[in-house]
């Protein structure tokens, strides 16, 4: 018989292991409620939660990229959706980023983010150009759809402040306003399908419009480098398209602090892919989770050295 002393200093000790692997939390910094981001950020905390021994993760509704970037900054335990275009100006101090830069690192590619210009059937916003002297938001504060909006506007030869009302809503704020004539336009960048868009499109008595802008893309990459890529939305992914919308991508990328351990960062990529059916369940963009798509060029963010591992181990190299 083992003497009490012993047994209970064995208690501790095992009390002590468990509260050890209970104690990683970790917050995936999403979006707003009406784009991708966000469900995607609750599969994605749910399935870590799940499959990560002592791993305790959440999601939180944010203004988007930008926001979530600052708070990687934090220092905080975050895990973040970014456009890379956002990723790279807060790594270098850039535009919102303004002498404060992070120091971030990329987990892994997610999926192709699509630049939607959308207006409705009578207001007569057919063309780019049609933005001039209209009622537009941009998208909310702290998001990349705001970053990529003024870049395009720029590339179009129009002034963001002086030739357009601009608001700054969400996806889903802009819907709303849109359908209750507040607004002309608005810009989105997300996965496909987005709900919000969907919910426009569905709405009765409203015809879609998307707006055409592909022809934008080399004048944004000349300036900023080559982020983005002219893209295409199949004419099927929202009901009453008219034809295929030839618009402007940039690509998501999933990002944490370059502190962030190498455990860590290795654990959670591993279950992305490990558990990307589960992922698909959620939203079908994660189908787009491919090995092929983690390429160095494909971010313009160092890698982190977990992320690193991992895909060394299934013959990738990223350095």
């Amino acid at each position: 018989m083992k003497p009490i002393r012993t047994v209970f200093l064995g208690l501790l000790a095992g009390l002590g292991l468990a509260f050890a692997v209970q104690a990683q939390n970790i917050s995936i910094a999403t979006g707003g409620t009406g784009g991708v981001y966000y469900p995607m950020g609750g599969g994605l905390a749910a399935v870590l939660s799940k499959h990560v021994p002592g791993m305790q993760a959440t999601a939180e509704v944010t203004g988007g990229s930008v926001d979530n970037l600052k708070l990687i900054g934090s220092g905080k335990p975050y895990v973040g959706f970014s456009m890379s275009d956002a990723a790279l100006d807060a790594l270098q101090g850039e535009d919102k980023f303004k002498g404060n830069k992070v120091p971030v690192s990329t987990l892994m590619v997610l999926y192709p983010n699509r630049m939607h210009l959308v207006s409705i059937e009578g207001k007569g916003v057919n063309k780019f150009g049609d933005l001039k002297g209209k009622r537009v938001s941009t998208g909310s504060p702290g998001s990349a759809t705001e970053v990529m909006a003024f870049r395009l506007i720029e590339a179009a030869g129009l002034d963001k402040d002086k030739d357009m009302k601009r608001e700054r809503l969400s996806v889903a704020e802009s819907v709303n306003a849109l359908k209750d004539g507040k607004i002309d336009a608005f810009f989105w960048v997300g996965g496909l399908p987005t709900a919000a868009v969907s919910d426009l499109a569905n709405t009765p008595g409203t015809k879609l419009k998307m707006i055409d802008h592909a022809e934008l893309v080399p004048a944004m990459n000349k300036k900023y480098g080559n982020l983005y890529v002219q893209d295409t939305i199949p004419k099927d992914v929202y009901k009453g398209m008219d034809g295929d919308n030839k618009q402007a991508t940039v690509m998501n990328i999933l990002v944490a602090h370059q502190n962030m351990d190498e455990k860590t960062a290795y654990n959670i990529v591993k279950t992305i892919f490990d558990k990307k059916a589960d992922m698909v369940a959620v939203h079908k963009e994660a189908e787009n989770f491919k090995y092929e798509n983690q390429k160095k060029e494909a971010s313009p963010i160092p890698w982190h050295p977990g992320a690193v591992k991992y895909f060394a181990e299934k013959g990738i190299k990223l350095n």
